[in-house]
């Protein structure tokens, strides 16, 4: 029988040791060996994160060729592909090649398609080759095999969509899902980056959540993106912002909700030092949910004290507990969402 790993996958770190996977610069991604509490996947696609791959595409000023040496360069020095700049990974889908004799009684069989529900940034990643890049969606289409451990997230890949349609939203389950937790009957609600994949999500949950007595602002950088997200029908209001600019979010944010401040803000954007835009809009004792890898928590802490905002953040953990089938529910309840899925991440 195969040797049995630590339950977090300490056994795959090579460096630092006393770190787990996520906090290590280097671990161990040679398949070639086959623990008793692991999972291998054969991967086909890699869905990158947002914010990760934003800076990387930015990094190598849009060049293909030079986003995959870049992904490749990050794979093979670190054992996992973990972003060194914004330290966020992403998510893969797979078939499953192996299952070890203590995982034996999962559900799960060898030849199932699954979806990984942990970040790449702690997941052993070997890629053999990269057959495509597609920047507009943040996917990689790719030859490689990846390690769950005993402690990993996953879910089986449905039969009711495509492996496309399952990835994008999966990438970004964590998002709708607290949504669903934090948002209360009659609350005011602004979603930053309302017309991304995680935005939109969470405009449709927020919608839900509210009822007839609360309010969904949704800010969009774009008109095309606003034409986007009123396909949806989520928001009361959609507002132009750039949410960088924290002051001129503040003034269109509160002019969207009758001069009042929020209950909650949801921050979706990819980029940095959007922190104050979120917090600004925000009523004492209100929420803010920073779901974005971009955030900066110094600029979180430090900014909401400067101001004088005695708030709750949180900081957008992918994982929460049904996170998948909320998310894929939603694509089932919505056909406005899923083709506007469809149509963009496919």
């Amino acid at each position: 029988m195969a040797e049995r790993g630590n339950k977090y996958g300490t056994h795959r770190v090579i460096e630092p040791q006393g770190v787990l996977t996520q906090a290590a610069h280097k671990i161990d991604n040679d398949m070639t060996k086959r623990y008793s509490n692991e999972i291998i996947c054969d991967v086909t696609a890699l869905n990158v994160d947002s914010a990760s791959f934003t800076q990387i595409e930015e990094a190598c000023g849009h060049d293909v060729d030079k986003i995959k040496d870049m992904i490749l360069s990050i794979v093979n020095e670190r054992g996992k592909m973990q972003n060194p700049v914004t330290g966020s990974g992403g998510m893969f889908i797979g078939v499953v090649s192996y299952i070890g004799e203590d995982l034996k009684n999962t559900g799960l069989k060898v030849g199932d398609k699954v979806a990984s529900l942990v970040s790449l940034s702690l997941t052993p990643l070997k890629i053999d080759e990269i057959i495509e890049i597609h920047p507009e969606i943040d996917r990689v289409d790719v030859k490689a095999q990846a390690v769950l451990f005993e402690s990993a997230l996953y879910c089986k890949l449905p039969d009711d969509m495509s492996e496309a349609l399952a990835l994008a939203a999966l990438d970004v389950a964590g998002a709708p899902a607290q949504t669903a937790k934090l948002v209360q009957s009659g609350n005011s609600v602004l979603i930053l980056g309302a017309a991304g994949k995680s935005g939109t999500l969470c405009c449709y949950e927020a919608s839900k959540r509210v009822g007839p007595t609360g309010r969904v602002v949704g800010l969009v950088y774009s008109e095309a993106e606003k034409k986007d997200l009123e396909a949806i029908g989520a928001c009361d209001e959609i507002i132009l912002a750039d949410a960088t600019k924290p002051v001129d979010v503040l003034e269109k944010s509160l002019a969207a909700n009758n001069g009042n401040e929020y209950d909650i803000s949801i921050c979706c954007v990819n980029v940095n030092s959007c922190e104050m835009s979120a917090i600004l809009p925000v009523k004492d004792d209100g929420t803010v949910y920073f779901f974005s890898m971009a955030t900066s928590f110094t600029k979180a802490a430090l900014g909401a004290e400067g101001c004088g905002k005695d708030i709750n953040m949180i900081i957008g953990n992918g994982y929460t507990k049904g996170h998948a089938e909320i998310t894929l529910n939603e694509l089932r309840e919505n056909p406005k969402i899923r083709e506007m899925f469809d149509s963009k991440y496919l």
